[in-house]
Protein backbone atom coordinates (compact mmCIF):
# COMPACT_ATOMS: atom_id res chain seq x y z
CA UNK A 1 0.00 0.00 0.00
CA UNK A 2 0.78 3.37 -0.79
CA UNK A 3 0.07 6.41 1.71
CA UNK A 4 0.09 9.81 0.58
CA UNK A 5 -0.62 12.84 3.40
CA UNK A 6 -1.30 16.57 2.04
CA UNK A 7 -2.83 18.99 4.51
CA UNK A 8 -4.11 22.48 3.77
CA UNK A 9 -5.12 25.89 6.15
CA UNK A 10 -8.39 27.71 5.22
CA UNK A 11 -9.73 30.53 6.68
CA UNK A 12 -12.82 29.25 8.76
CA UNK A 13 -13.23 27.55 12.14
CA UNK A 14 -13.20 24.28 12.55
CA UNK A 15 -16.71 23.98 13.13
CA UNK A 16 -17.47 25.21 9.93
CA UNK A 17 -14.99 23.10 8.02
CA UNK A 18 -16.41 19.86 9.84
CA UNK A 19 -20.01 20.21 8.42
CA UNK A 20 -18.61 21.31 5.29
CA UNK A 21 -16.90 17.95 4.64
CA UNK A 22 -20.11 16.30 5.85
CA UNK A 23 -22.08 17.49 2.86
CA UNK A 24 -21.53 14.58 0.93
CA UNK A 25 -24.03 15.90 -1.93
CA UNK A 26 -21.52 19.17 -2.13
CA UNK A 27 -18.59 16.57 -3.43
CA UNK A 28 -18.73 17.20 -7.12
CA UNK A 29 -18.04 20.61 -6.19
CA UNK A 30 -14.38 19.89 -4.72
CA UNK A 31 -13.60 16.49 -5.31
CA UNK A 32 -12.47 16.20 -9.09
CA UNK A 33 -14.01 13.38 -11.26
CA UNK A 34 -17.10 12.93 -8.64
CA UNK A 35 -20.33 13.49 -10.88
CA UNK A 36 -22.72 12.84 -8.01
CA UNK A 37 -22.62 12.19 -4.25
CA UNK A 38 -24.92 11.25 -2.05
CA UNK A 39 -25.44 10.31 1.27
CA UNK A 40 -27.06 7.00 2.34
CA UNK A 41 -28.12 5.47 5.74
CA UNK A 42 -25.68 3.98 8.13
CA UNK A 43 -22.79 6.11 7.61
CA UNK A 44 -22.69 4.86 4.02
CA UNK A 45 -22.24 7.47 1.42
CA UNK A 46 -22.64 6.65 -2.77
CA UNK A 47 -20.55 8.49 -5.34
CA UNK A 48 -20.31 8.56 -9.52
CA UNK A 49 -17.16 9.05 -10.64
CA UNK A 50 -16.04 9.51 -13.93
CA UNK A 51 -12.04 8.93 -14.37
CA UNK A 52 -9.93 7.91 -16.74
CA UNK A 53 -12.69 8.47 -19.40
CA UNK A 54 -15.22 6.14 -17.73
CA UNK A 55 -17.78 6.44 -15.20
CA UNK A 56 -18.11 4.68 -12.24
CA UNK A 57 -20.15 3.76 -9.38
CA UNK A 58 -17.92 3.80 -5.80
CA UNK A 59 -19.69 3.22 -2.53
CA UNK A 60 -17.61 4.18 1.09
CA UNK A 61 -17.94 3.38 4.23
CA UNK A 62 -17.33 6.78 6.93
CA UNK A 63 -16.95 6.86 10.35
CA UNK A 64 -16.74 10.06 12.35
CA UNK A 65 -14.33 10.72 15.17
CA UNK A 66 -15.80 13.95 16.07
CA UNK A 67 -14.38 14.68 19.23
CA UNK A 68 -11.15 14.56 17.78
CA UNK A 69 -12.63 15.84 14.06
CA UNK A 70 -11.50 13.15 12.22
CA UNK A 71 -13.01 11.66 9.43
CA UNK A 72 -12.17 7.99 8.50
CA UNK A 73 -13.70 6.32 5.04
CA UNK A 74 -13.28 3.22 2.79
CA UNK A 75 -14.35 2.29 0.00
CA UNK A 76 -16.25 -0.67 -0.43
CA UNK A 77 -16.18 -3.04 -3.63
CA UNK A 78 -13.42 -2.83 -6.47
CA UNK A 79 -11.59 -0.29 -5.90
CA UNK A 80 -10.01 -0.53 -2.25
CA UNK A 81 -9.10 3.10 -1.07
CA UNK A 82 -8.82 4.16 2.29
CA UNK A 83 -8.48 7.77 3.98
CA UNK A 84 -8.83 10.26 6.64
CA UNK A 85 -9.69 14.10 6.94
CA UNK A 86 -8.57 15.19 10.19
CA UNK A 87 -9.04 18.86 11.07
CA UNK A 88 -7.29 20.85 13.80
CA UNK A 89 -7.71 24.64 14.58
CA UNK A 90 -4.90 26.93 14.60
CA UNK A 91 -7.19 30.21 15.76
CA UNK A 92 -10.54 31.19 16.36
CA UNK A 93 -10.68 31.59 12.38
CA UNK A 94 -8.55 29.01 10.37
CA UNK A 95 -8.37 25.25 10.30
CA UNK A 96 -5.76 22.57 9.44
CA UNK A 97 -7.50 20.38 6.56
CA UNK A 98 -5.02 17.08 6.63
CA UNK A 99 -6.25 14.39 4.27
CA UNK A 100 -4.57 10.59 4.20
CA UNK A 101 -5.01 8.20 1.32
CA UNK A 102 -4.56 4.64 1.25
CA UNK A 103 -4.07 2.78 -2.12
CA UNK A 104 -2.45 0.01 -3.60
CA UNK A 105 -1.08 1.57 -7.05
CA UNK A 106 -1.91 -1.73 -9.45
CA UNK A 107 -5.38 -1.51 -8.51
CA UNK A 108 -5.83 2.51 -9.37
CA UNK A 109 -3.98 1.59 -12.49
CA UNK A 110 -6.38 -1.00 -12.87
CA UNK A 111 -9.44 0.78 -11.87
CA UNK A 112 -9.52 4.70 -12.73
CA UNK A 113 -6.54 3.71 -15.72
CA UNK A 114 -3.74 6.37 -16.20
CA UNK A 115 0.12 6.29 -15.94
CA UNK A 116 2.30 3.53 -12.92
CA UNK A 117 5.09 3.87 -10.77
CA UNK A 118 6.28 7.50 -9.84
CA UNK A 119 4.27 9.15 -12.66
CA UNK A 120 1.20 7.77 -10.61
CA UNK A 121 2.41 8.67 -7.26
CA UNK A 122 2.72 12.17 -8.84
CA UNK A 123 -1.13 12.15 -10.22
CA UNK A 124 -2.56 10.90 -7.25
CA UNK A 125 -0.62 13.57 -5.33
CA UNK A 126 -1.36 16.65 -7.89
CA UNK A 127 -5.45 15.24 -7.74
CA UNK A 128 -5.31 15.24 -3.56
CA UNK A 129 -3.39 18.93 -3.73
CA UNK A 130 -5.88 20.41 -6.13
CA UNK A 131 -9.32 18.54 -4.26
CA UNK A 132 -7.97 20.61 -0.81
CA UNK A 133 -7.47 23.82 -2.85
CA UNK A 134 -10.97 23.41 -4.31
CA UNK A 135 -12.34 22.73 -0.48
CA UNK A 136 -10.33 25.67 0.85
CA UNK A 137 -12.18 27.85 -2.17
CA UNK A 138 -15.37 26.19 -1.30
CA UNK A 139 -15.56 26.88 2.35
CA UNK A 140 -14.14 30.40 2.66
CA UNK A 141 -16.90 30.91 -0.42
CA UNK A 142 -19.77 29.67 1.65
CA UNK A 143 -19.15 31.40 4.85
Amino acid sequence: MSTLEEHIDVGVPVDRAWDRLHRVEDYPRFVAGVRGARPEAQGRAHLDVEAGGRARELAAEVSDHGDERVMEWHTTGAAELTGSFSLQPIDQNHTRVQARLEYDPGTIREIFGGPKGFAQANAIERLVRGDLESFKEYVEREQ
